[in-house]
């Protein structure tokens, strides 16, 4: 698979752009307005119903004559917010939803009732009766969670309510929710470039000197920055900001246990802590935006110009530059019917044969931020993925492509870590549609482009606000 630059998209609504951003799109990224709420209820409703007419194909595809979704308000499936009209908040009374693979004819591939009275299984029978499923796939399965939403107390309801007949014919088939929710139509793919568009310009506004004040300006501050300009562009985001000062001892994951952990009391309490970011510092930030039941995941690094230098030092460029090679790496392998532990093989020898020291953990995107779909690797499981990391990657997916390598930073003397992650989709060929069944396409950046040059801050003045001139963080270069 190749990868390719999508188009830009004309802004609604932009704001001052940052010439120090550089990607490989070459473009300054712009901000986006959101449509009116009206509006945005037809754009995504009218998404869903491109993804609901997909269903009894993707029930073919793996085997199964009907799908039944059941919950109640506020014990929802997993799967019932992808399915849901955008004007509906939660799931009402008992929500009941079947998808038929081959309706008879004349009759429609989907019914919903909404009922809190037992006749509401005599409905379903009655539907049952006439079609006459051999099968009927539910969502319980014990280890996907896009596939494991039906609440046990709503099992056995479901079971008593269908009776022994139709009971006997449940069956768990966890890839048709995890395709229903993985696979995206192309129509999506406008407004997710228009969603990643702004949150680079967030992250280049963040990363510039109308933020931050060498000195003055703590990490905590960013963030809390960042999260205000979500809320005032009424977006939101599904992960708080995190921004870093990346030293020898930030994003070090030596540790590949796979053992059980837990949260001690103390760790529930919210801290902040108060990083004051000095000339010289290398930051990172990992951000998110979330809009139309959409959302993205960024990694970016810049780099606080001391007064005394022109420059980002050379061995920072050439982290920045492994990183990026890194990233060439996981795209080459990233092809649709894979594994996810067949292509985390494949990209570590890679990166082994070419002494690129790294950690790959990579994942699904879209209707949540840890999506439905492959995953290939885990910041602790580098070897292989249980369960999730046997999926296979399928066309129409969102990836973002997560991970980090190692480079010396001869000016300091020390290794460091370069986190990155950036967004990837799928596009068919020109010659295939996206019902067909071949894997002819391509993976493109969603914005355009991924970030190949460092975020400069510069100084505001002769002096470092409080904190004196701090060279690279602890000492002049």
């Amino acid at each position: 698979m190749t990868v390719s630059s999508s188009p830009a998209f004309a802004a609604q609504d932009s704001s001052t752009s940052h010439p120090s951003v550089g990607n490989s799109a070459d473009r300054a990224p712009k901000y986006f307005t959101l449509p009116s709420l009206r509006e945005q209820v037809t754009i995504q409703d009218g998404w869903t119903k491109e993804r609901r007419n997909r269903i009894p194909k993707i029930l073919q595809k793996y085997g199964v004559d009907a799908w039944l979704i059941s919950q109640k308000e506020y014990a929802e499936e997993t799967v019932f917010w992808s399915l849901k009209s955008a004007k509906q908040f939660s799931a009402r009374r008992r929500t009941t939803t079947l998808f038929i693979a081959n309706p008879t004819k004349g009759s429609p591939s989907s019914y919903t009732w909404i009922d809190n009275t037992p006749k509401v299984w005599e409905s379903v029978k009655e539907v049952l009766s006439r079609q006459k499923p051999a099968s009927i796939a539910i969502d319980t399965h014990p280890q996907i969670a896009f596939s494991s939403g039906l609440h046990a107390g709503e099992l056995d309801a479901l079971k008593e309510g269908l009776g022994k007949e139709w009971a006997s014919k449940l069956v768990s088939q966890p890839m048709i929710a995890v395709e229903y929710i993985a696979t995206m139509p192309q129509s999506r793919a406008e407004w997710y470039g228009k969603l990643q568009s702004t949150a680079w310009a967030m992250i280049s506004e963040a990363f510039s000197e109308s933020v931050i004040e060498p000195g003055v300006t703590t990490t905590t501050d960013v963030e809390w920055w960042l999260r205000d300009k979500i809320q005032a562009m009424n977006y939101t985001t599904w992960f708080h900001p995190d921004v870093t000062i990346i030293d020898e001892h930030a994003w070090n994951l030596s540790s590949t246990s796979s053992s059980s952990s837990f949260l001690k009391e103390d760790e529930l309490t919210t801290t902040e802590e108060k990083n004051v970011i000095h000339q010289g510092d290398l930051l990172h930030v990992d951000f998110g935006v979330t809009a139309l039941g959409l959302n993205t995941d960024t990694q970016h690094l810049a780099y606080v110009l001391p007064l005394s230098q022109t420059d980002i030092p050379a061995s920072l460029l050439a982290g920045l530059k492994k990183a990026n090679r890194a990233q060439d790496i996981v795209l080459s392998h990233l092809q649709v019917r894979r594994t996810g532990n067949e292509i985390l093989k494949d990209v570590l020898a890679q990166l082994k044969k070419e002494n690129i020291t790294a950690k790959v953990y990579s994942h699904p995107i879209g209707d949540w931020g840890h999506g439905a779909g492959a995953l290939i690797g885990m910041t602790n499981l580098q070897d292989k993925v249980p369960v999730l990391g046997d999926l296979a990657v399928l066309k129409g997916m969102y990836y973002s492509i997560e991970l980090l390598v190692e480079h010396y930073v001869e000016e300091r003397d020390v290794m460091l870590r370069f986190p990155v992650e950036e967004d990837v989709r799928w596009v068919p060929s020109a010659s295939s549609k996206e019902d067909d069944d071949d894997d002819k396409g391509t993976w493109v950046w969603a914005y355009g482009g991924r970030q190949e040059k460092f975020h400069i801050i510069q100084s505001r003045s002769g002096k470092e606000g409080d904190g004196g001139v701090a060279g690279f963080g602890s000492g002049d270069l």
